[in-house]
């Protein structure tokens, strides 16, 4: 229970990017960079295993993650958050894609099934994601960066099965995680600058994005993933995309579509069914 229980609260931590990076007057490059090297030495305090074993594997991966945290990031600025964190939502479709060309992994009949499935509520997500709102200023621009970090999010999570292939434990993953926020903050650095003074309020935003948002949620997640079945630890972490659109409707007044409420729908509920089928396979 204790382990649910911790899932639960990485996934909490992990919806409130987008209300909370709205919520700062910095821009995307500089609240990148900030957010980073906080969450880097997040990481690095709370997970002593992040501290070690940084091969050249885990420097890879922490390309592809650092590419989806740059996107995200940059997304919440132009998009609203239940678009972005619904098409970051769709990673499996293109996971499901990579893993035979990376992994030599099989598709299955009921594996393209789910693709299709996705990409009708990815095509939902384009059509009716399209209102603007103050937070929210350039959302077909900000679609099209979320589905990046979708991409780049699906190139991590195969990169944490290889990973996992070699032979390594779960350090690796918060290790590539500390990576990838390092090269975040190198990256976006050069571009924050000029550095405005910001309000206390914004200090405060990046300081809870990089402790909280990601430091905090990657300990809880590391220490549950390995006590929790498959199935339970995807469904518990479906509590994030249900929860960033609350959060950002409650603090900015963003309210999502139709259309692009029934893509998130179709998204989250095919991810759910495929858990459980998958579960379902193995245990046969």
């Amino acid at each position: 229970m204790k382990a649910r229980w911790q899932l639960v609260l990485a996934a909490v931590c992990f919806s409130t990017a987008g209300a909370v990076i709205k919520s700062s007057t910095f821009g995307a490059p500089q609240i990148a960079a900030f957010r980073a090297i906080v969450a880097m030495l997040a990481i690095l305090t709370f997970i002593p295993e992040a501290r070690r074993r940084w091969s050249w594997r885990v420097t890879l991966v922490g390309v592809a993650y650092a590419a989806a945290g740059l996107l995200f990031v940059f997304a919440n600025k132009l998009t609203t958050a239940a678009n972005t964190v619904f098409l970051q939502a769709t990673n499996p479709l293109f996971v499901v894609a990579l893993a035979p060309l990376l992994l030599k992994e099989r598709v299955r009949a009921a594996d393209l099934g789910f693709m299709a499935v996705l990409g009708g509520g990815l095509a939902l997500l384009f059509v009716g994601g399209n209102r603007p709102f103050a937070t929210a200023p350039n959302p077909a621009l900000g679609n099209l960066l979320a589905a990046g970090s979708a991409v780049a999010w699906a190139f991590t999570v195969t990169g944490y099965r290889w990973l996992a292939r070699a032979g390594e434990d779960h350090g690796p993953v918060a290790s590539a995680a500390a990576c990838g926020n390092l090269l975040v903050f190198l990256v976006s650095l050069p571009f924050a600058w000029p550095l405005a003074a910001g309000h206390v309020g914004d200090w405060l935003a990046v300081a809870y994005l990089g402790v909280f948002q990601l430091g905090l949620a990657y300990v809880f997640l590391s220490r549950a993933i390995t006590r929790v079945p498959a199935l339970e630890a995807s469904l518990f972490l479906l509590v994030e995309p249900v929860l960033s659109p609350v959060w950002a409707w409650l603090v900015h007044g963003e309210a999502p579509g139709p259309l692009a409420v029934v893509g998130g729908a179709v998204i989250l509920t095919a991810t759910a069914f495929k858990s459980w089928a998958d579960t379902q396979v193995v245990a046969a």
